[in-house]
């Protein structure tokens, strides 16, 4: 991502003015070693620092069942990533990508994803390695792993499942 939202050579930014059209939630703070969008790494990684994701205290009944060693996907809110990049040059090396062709965090909605282990839980606070954002960054959402998830009812007739067209 560009430091300081400085536009490259071949981006181009949406002249947008439109209003919200919905609301979210933050349940939780992340806390993680990287105070700046440049200090922060651009993938987590299984062996990366041990972080804290913080669930506010109205939302700490939601963890039962969340036990050490689940995979989790943590879903968090990019706050200080621009939301206007139509088109990105990721690499600043003029080749340039449309904003849903990438994982990159400026987007409209800049929702951000990891997938993490949890290694320890004390109360309401989660302790992980594999995030990929700043200290601060707020929580929006946790889910069991797609890969280890499963479903409570069998599937029905045109469920989506993995190798189907």
């Amino acid at each position: 991502m560009a430091i300081n939202n400085e536009i490259r050579n071949g981006e181009l930014t949406a002249d947008w003015s439109g209003t919200v059209d919905a609301g979210v939630v933050f349940i939780g703070r992340i806390h993680t070693p990287w105070s700046t969008i440049s200090e922060c790494p651009r993938h987590g990684r299984a062996d990366g620092p041990l972080c804290r994701i913080e669930l506010f205290e109205t939302w700490q009944p939601a963890l039962a069942g969340v036990d050490e060693g689940t995979l989790l996907e943590v879903f968090y809110w990019l706050h200080e990533s621009r939301r206007d990049l139509l088109l990105q040059c990721p690499r600043n090396d003029g080749v340039t990508h449309g904003t849903f062709s990438l994982r990159s965090p400026v987007r409209p909605n800049p929702i951000g994803t990891s997938v993490v282990r949890l290694e320890r839980r004390e109360g309401g606070n989660l302790f992980v390695r594999g995030l990929d954002c700043i200290n601060g960054t707020p929580l929006v959402d946790l889910k069991p792993d797609r890969a280890e998830f499963v479903p409570k009812a069998p599937p029905k007739p045109g469920d989506f499942q993995v190798g189907q067209p």
